[in-house]
C-alpha cells in the first residue's frame, strides 16, 4: 500500500512539473511572436523601428492592428523574410530585437548592431589594411540606405549569397579587436570606399558579374565598386 501511494504521489508531480513547463514554454513562444491583436512596449518598439525606416505611418500606439500587419509585410517582402505579417524571432532578428524577450532599448539594439558589423568586417577584412576594414562595414552601412538592399544591417548580412563568411563559416571566427574599432567609425560616418555598395578580392571572385561593376577605388586586396 505504502509503495503504491508513493508511486501515485511521484506520478501526480511528475505531471505537475510537465504541466509547468508546458506552460512556460508557451508563454515563452507568445513573449517572442506578435500579431495582429498584440499590444504593449514590444509593439510600440516594432511600431518604432517601422516608422523611422519608413515601413510605418500610423501611430505608434503599441496596438498591433491591420496598419501595423501591413507594414511588417512590406518589411519582411523587403528583407527577405516569410511575409507572414507576424513578427517572429526571424522578423524579431531583422528589426534588431531580442526573440528572448521580445524587446530591446535603443543602446542595446545598437550594441547588436555594432557587434553583427564587427563580426562581418572581421570575417571577411581579416588581414586588410584598417582603411579597408573600415570601407567594408561602410559597404554594408551603404546597403542599407540603398532602395536595392534590406533596410537593416542584420537583413543586409543574412541576405541568402551577399558574403562569403555567412557560407564558409569565416562569420564564427574570433572576431579582431580593429574590426570593432573599424566598425564603430563606420557607424559614425567613415565611409573610405568612396560610396561603394559592392566589394570583392580580384585573386578569389569567382563571379564574373563582379567584374562588370564600376571600380571606385582599390584598398588592399579589395576593390570597392558602385
Amino acid at each position: 500500500m505504502e509503495t503504491s501511494r508513493k508511486r501515485l504521489l511521484f506520478s501526480l508531480a511528475l505531471v505537475f512539473i510537465l504541466n509547468i513547463a508546458l506552460i512556460l514554454l508557451a508563454q515563452s513562444a507568445q513573449a517572442a511572436t506578435y500579431r495582429q491583436g498584440s499590444s504593449g512596449q514590444a509593439v510600440r518598439t516594432i511600431q518604432e523601428k517601422l516608422v523611422r525606416w519608413g515601413y510605418f505611418d500610423g501611430p505608434v500606439d503599441g496596438l498591433f492592428g491591420a496598419r501595423t500587419e501591413a507594414a511588417v509585410r512590406a518589411f519582411q517582402e523587403k528583407n527577405g523574410l516569410a511575409v507572414d505579417g507576424i513578427v517572429g524571432p526571424a522578423t524579431l532578428r531583422a528589426l534588431g530585437m531580442s526573440s528572448g524577450t521580445g524587446s530591446s532599448s535603443s543602446s542595446s539594439a545598437q550594441d547588436n548592431d555594432l557587434a553583427l558589423l564587427a563580426r562581418v568586417i572581421s570575417a571577411e577584412a581579416r588581414g586588410e589594411p584598417y582603411s579597408g576594414q573600415v570601407a567594408v562595414g561602410a559597404v554594408i552601412l551603404n546597403r542599407v540606405s540603398h532602395p536595392s538592399f534590406p533596410s537593416t544591417i542584420a537583413g543586409v548580412v543574412y541576405q541568402p549569397g551577399a558574403f562569403t563568411c555567412m557560407v564558409d563559416g569565416q562569420i564564427d571566427q574570433p572576431v579582431a579587436e580593429s574590426a570593432v574599432r573599424a566598425a564603430r567609425e563606420a557607424l559614425n560616418g567613415a565611409d573610405p570606399s568612396g560610396g561603394a555598395i559592392y566589394y570583392f578580392n580580384p585573386n578569389t571572385a569567382t563571379s564574373g558579374w563582379i567584374w562588370s561593376r564600376p571600380l571606385i577605388k582599390v584598398i588592399g586586396n579589395h576593390r570597392f565598386c558602385a
